[in-house]
Order: structure tokens, then sequence, then C-alpha cells
């Protein structure tokens, strides 16, 4: 299972672009493809039409919606790489990844690496 970050999200309508060839290639491989609830929010806040939000919608098994046990792993994330302020909305992302399992793609490694240790898998 791979857990899509905002940027593969917006990468998916980009014909040709990485994150399509990588979304394409791991379809074919039969592999899940799911987002977290704030990715998919990053992502709806666009500008995207209501015919990309459907298409990319259409390669997600799941968006994981945010439950109490998704905000207590996000705070002990949080507080794990020192509380760093910028991080808030990532440790709910990478939270969703480490419940899930799921390997998490994106584009922004630096913003996730800190959670690595933690239990956060980074797809490569």
């Amino acid at each position: 299972m791979i857990l899509l970050d905002t940027n593969y999200l917006i990468g998916a309508l980009v014909a040709g672009s990485d994150e399509s060839k990588k979304i394409l290639a791991w379809l074919e491989q039969g592999e899940l493809l799911v987002t977290a609830m704030p990715a998919w929010y990053e992502f709806l806040c666009g500008p995207v039409s209501d015919l990309q939000k459907g298409v990319v919608r259409a390669i997600l098994a799941e968006i994981i919606p945010l439950e109490e046990a998704h905000a207590q792993e996000a705070e002990r994330l949080f507080n794990c790489v020192g509380r760093k302020r910028a991080l808030r909305i990532d440790a709910l992302i990478a939270a969703c990844g480490v419940l899930k399992g799921a390997r998490l793609a994106t584009q922004n490694t630096s913003d996730f690496e800190d959670f690595v240790p933690y239990g956060l898998q980074l797809c490569e």
C-alpha cells in the first residue's frame, strides 16, 4: 500500500510527470493507492476542476479519514521530531501512513525524513 502525498495527487494529472509514471507503474503492479484526508484537502484546494478531482479520486482505494488514533499518533510523531510548527500537517499525513502500514510517496522527502525513525516508511 502506498500513501500519496499532495504533490503526487497533483502530479497524477500531469501526463509524463515522474509522479504519473510511478503511479501507473504501481497500479500495474497491483499496489493499493491511498491518501490521507489532510493531503486530499490540500489537493482539493487546487485549483483543480471537478473532472480532475474525479480522475484522481478514481485511482485511490481510500481517503484515510482522521480519527482519534490518527490524532494521537500525529501528536506522538510531532513531539518526537521536536515540535516543529511547520510539521504539524505533515505529522497528520505521516500518522496515517504509520497506522496503515503504508509507504509514503512524496516529492518532499526532507519534510518527512524526521518521521522515519518513528515508524514512517518512505517510497524510494
